[in-house]
């Protein structure tokens, strides 16, 4: 006698031909059928699961709408959209489009485990965010300019050191190294340590990009996440261990942030602190616990620090990379944007530490930063958001409810009916060409440019960091640039990027020399 009994198998076995069967029929009957995309997409999300999973899916979903056109079929439920009209559809002010599952990896699995970037219900999102959304603002910019200031210093003394060694170094590791010392100053008012000699503090970065990869695939089946991220926490393996290792670290800050403040408290230094020294993230929250604790509960302030820890590095590190690569790689732009910075220092406009304020007066200086954001977006993939009740109508096509739709920022940025014929090219005139012709009168290509223009997002969705993330860069690039003078080790080769949310540099190698007079 067999161990299962024959009707078993049978009934087995038929379950099995009717999957097979419906994976096979389904996309006949299905309202995306006109959707056109790669064969194997229509059947499974593993065609797209396993082009992300080669890391450079930023240039593959480019060529995709190359040869399909605007919308791309990446999967049974997946599209992929290059259409500037749908971009305010999707993401703007008042849409009605939640963030995909896709998004439900990015967080420990339960229902009160929410977080700001992973939050999939709108109202609770909305809600959440303008209960700290100040401590983010430009007018809180201001503040915060002084722990720019003292991780600056550090910086640019590891780099005198690694030019006087006349060796070749990493940026883009170096760049992080800047770009998490400087958020946790602004979030708990010290430096984790990382410019002191390079090393990755706690495994921090290593972690951080675990967490990406992981969140990133298991996304693509997110049904997976309450089934696979405990186990593998406990077992120490993916980015599930680098998940909990985070969310034990910031807890662990609070903890001591609530300590230090207690001990000030007790000795009467809690007032004296606000009046004098710059006041970091953690800081302000407790003192919004202590008024309204319903309002900002711990819990809240335990968002913002993971928050920025999870973000506030990546991302400027990864923008900085990439507008130094691409001033690199064009010593025309490079050329006149050292001439704008030493015409600055002169007539006394660019201070010895370039303040935020300053750096915003130099018009080629931002044209060169959108420029950069342009080319190298921090974010490589779709931002998937799931049609509501009714559908929509993209490019001609109608798009039923429950469909994840999506645009790639990369796919957005190369679009040549937005940028011209030289969209690859690394061109910071076109802004100020169409900022002369809004100016003048004719807003059209300006507002062209920027209706499809998104490095931080869009609408209620946008990088609640952005600000922060512009005012590292702002004062730190004219600062570098005035000091130093930078090679590409391998001038002739273009740089290789991972691409598992960020698009990451893996060996961004340079040359550092300090400048003439320095």
């Amino acid at each position: 006698m067999g161990i299962l009994d024959p009707s078993i198998k049978t009934l087995s076995a038929a379950l099995v031909v009717l999957y097979i069967l419906y994976v096979l029929l389904a996309p006949l009957f299905s309202p995306l059928k006109r959707v056109p995309g790669p064969f194997f997409a229509r059947f499974t999300n593993l065609f797209y699961w396993n082009r992300v999973r080669h890391g450079s899916f930023q240039y593959e979903n480019v060529a995709l709408h190359r040869k399909f056109g605007p919308l791309v079929r990446l999967g049974p439920k997946l599209v992929s959209i290059d259409d500037p009209g749908a971009l305010k559809t999707i993401y703007g002010i008042g849409s009605k489009f939640p963030k995909s599952d896709w998004y439900y990896a990015w967080r420990v699995p339960g229902p009160g485990n929410f977080t700001l970037f992973a939050d999939q219900d709108m109202a609770r999102h909305a809600n959440t965010r303008k209960r700290f959304q100040n401590l983010y603002s430009m007018t809180s910019l201001v503040s915060y300019e002084t722990f720019v200031d003292e991780c600056a210093d550090i910086f640019a003394k590891r780099l005198q050191e690694i030019a006087d060694a006349g060796k070749q170094v990493n940026m883009g590791h170096w760049f992080q190294c800047y770009a998490f010392d400087v958020i946790a100053c602004i979030t708990y008012g010290s430096r984790f340590g990382f410019l002191d000699d390079g090393h990755d503090i706690r495994g921090m970065m290593g972690d951080l990009h675990a967490i990406m990869r992981y969140s990133t695939l298991v996304g693509i089946y997110a049904w997976l996440h309450d089934w696979v991220f405990h186990p593998a926490a406990r077992l120490q393996l993916f980015g599930a261990r680098g998940r909990v290792t985070l969310v034990d670290f910031v807890r662990k800050r609070m903890a001591i942030g609530l300590e230090e403040r207690r001990a000030k408290d007790a000795e009467g230094k809690v007032e004296e602190q606000v009046e004098g020294a710059p006041r970091h993230f953690l800081d302000r929250l407790l003192d919004q616990n202590q008024e309204d604790p319903e309002k900002m509960t711990m819990y809240h302030v335990f968002l913002v620090g993971l928050a920025n820890i999870n973000a506030g590095s990546d991302t400027t590190a990864t923008s900085l990379s990439g507008m130094l690569y691409y001033l690199l790689r064009y010593p025309r732009v490079l050329g006149r944007l050292k001439q704008e910075i030493r015409e600055f220092s002169s007539r006394g406009q660019l201070s010895e530490h370039p303040t935020f304020k300053e750096a915003q007066q130099m018009p080629y200086l931002d044209a060169v930063i959108k420029e950069s954001f342009r080319l190298h977006t921090a974010v490589g993939l779709p931002l998937w958001r799931v049609v509501p009740e009714g559908g929509v109508t993209v490019s001609g096509q109608y798009l039923p409810q429950g469909t994840n739709v999506g645009i790639n920022a990369w796919v957005a940025h190369l679009s040549e009916d937005v940028w011209g014929p030289d969209a690859r090219e690394f061109r910071p005139e076109r802004w100020c060409e169409a900022q002369a012709e809004a100016l003048g009168g004719n807003k059209d290509r300006l507002r062209r440019m920027e209706s499809y223009y998104l490095p931080f997002g869009l609408g209620s969705r946008t990088c609640i960091g952005r600000h922060i993330s512009m005012l590292e860069i702002s004062k730190l690039m004219p600062r570098l640039l005035r000091d130093f003078d930078f090679e590409l080790e391998r001038p002739g080769e273009e740089w290789e990027c991972d691409n598992s949310w960020f698009v990451i540099p893996k060996n961004f190698s340079v040359r550092v020399r300090r400048a003439s007079g320095q």
